[in-house]
């Protein structure tokens, strides 16, 4: 009997099309609205990054949050920050206020920090052989904000009697009401089994951080790390190169794509191949953008190497969430892990966004590319030892699939 997926995943999916999509619209309109409002050229990126600041800051306490009322409750309480990021995004560009799109910003961020669970959600109380596949579909998500949020971005961007952007950014308004009503269709979620009991010594409940676990969080917060280092500075070295600015849009567009298409079967590859030979053909991937930045030249080679690039995250992130959602089994203290989890990734993913014009202003396009194979090389050979020397967690029939 081959065992399907519940109901609950594919609202999750949705969930995290949602989250993905309003991801993708800030990306394209954070810079240029940023850029207008802002008092100083140096201010420009400043709502961009703050709004990864947020999502760093936010993660641990929103699986806090979750472990101790439940998810629904909490991806309920989750949409909130998109409402508030909506509103003030739109008076900010109405009334060219600086203050209120660093405050839009900031809000979804807080958004994102809750609704990037959504993968770990769809996990919760499933078959072992189930999770990586439930894991990979939510992610695969990216795929419907690739297409839906440059159109949604591009339809509301110029509307008469409106300045330019406002409506995109009213637009998070209505995304956050379509949340709200998956949150209220998702069955009831009880809090985890370690908050629902009487106080424990500080620490009784969290989840033993074991090489494997550690292996699971480095493979996914150094992939996002890098992925994003190496994406926005592409971005910048092309068009240092001197491509038009739709060369660079649509070579970064078939980077996400790579990024999120193989979703739909990472699973399935996850299940035929082992989780060890995923992580360490996604760092293999990793590394090989690196020695195509490096030897290689032009438009055509940067753009295959961004597919690459996107290829390799999504075998590390999906990867590396399906080791740990599989070692954790559902223990206790697994929100917790996942909060941590997810904070390493923020943390990570911050520093790729904030580093890349310093490290191209100081060692270079090639210099980048040499530090970030450096990295991937370490990590595939920790990669290869851990979970070489220790057993995997095994697909057994734990949980259920309703």
């Amino acid at each position: 009997m081959n065992p399907r997926l519940p109901r609950r995943t594919y609202l999750y999916f949705t969930a995290q099309s949602i989250n993905l999509t309003t991801a993708v619209m800030s990306v394209t309109m954070a810079a240029i609205v940023g850029s207008a409002l802002a008092p100083a050229a140096q201010w420009s990126t400043l709502p961009y990054g703050v709004q990864f600041l947020c999502v760093m800051l936010a993660t641990y306490p929103a699986s806090r949050l979750m472990s101790r009322i439940g998810r629904k409750p909490a991806f309920m309480l989750g949409a909130l920050p998109l409402v508030v990021s909506g509103v003030s995004g739109f008076l900010a560009v109405e009334h060219r206020q600086f203050a209120l799109l660093v405050l839009s910003h900031a809000a979804l961020g807080v958004y994102i920090a809750f609704a990037n669970f959504n993968r770990f959600a769809a996990t919760d109380n499933l078959l072992q052989a189930l999770k990586p596949k439930a894991l990979s579909l939510v992610v695969a998500g990216g795929v419907v904000a690739a297409v839906v949020g440059p159109t949604l971005t591009e339809l509301l961007r110029e509307v008469a009697g409106y300045a330019l952007f406002s409506l995109c950014y009213a637009a998070f308004v209505v995304l956050a009401g379509l949340s709200l009503l998956i949150a209220l269709s998702l069955p009831a979620s009880p809090p985890s089994p370690a908050s629902a009991q009487t106080p424990k010594v500080q620490g009784d409940d969290a989840a033993p951080l074991t090489p494997t676990l550690l292996t699971a969080m480095a493979v996914a917060a150094v992939g996002y790390g890098i992925m994003n280092l190496l994406m926005i500075q592409a971005s910048m070295h092309m068009q240092h190169m001197h491509d038009s600015f739709s060369d660079v849009r649509l070579a970064i567009q078939w980077h996400v794509i790579a990024m999120f298409a193989p979703s739909f079967f990472t699973g399935t590859i996850i299940e035929k191949l082992g989780l060890r030979t995923t992580l360490c053909t996604g760092l293999a991937m990793l590394i090989g953008c690196s020695l195509l930045n490096m030897t290689l030249h032009g438009y055509t080679a940067m753009t295959v190497s961004l597919i690459v690039l996107g290829l390799g995250w999504n075998l590390t992130y999906v990867g590396g969430g399906a080791l740990l959602a599989q070692s954790l089994q559902n223990s206790p203290g697994a929100m917790q892990m996942q909060g941590k989890n997810d904070l390493a990734i923020a943390v990570c993913a911050t520093l790729g966004a904030f580093t890349p014009a310093v490290l191209l202003g100081s060692i270079g396009w090639v210099g980048t590319n040499a530090l970030c194979l450096g990295l991937c090389v370490v990590l595939l050979l920790a990669t290869l030892y851990v979970l070489h020397s220790n057993a995997q967690p095994r697909y057994t029939a734990v949980g259920n699939s309703k």
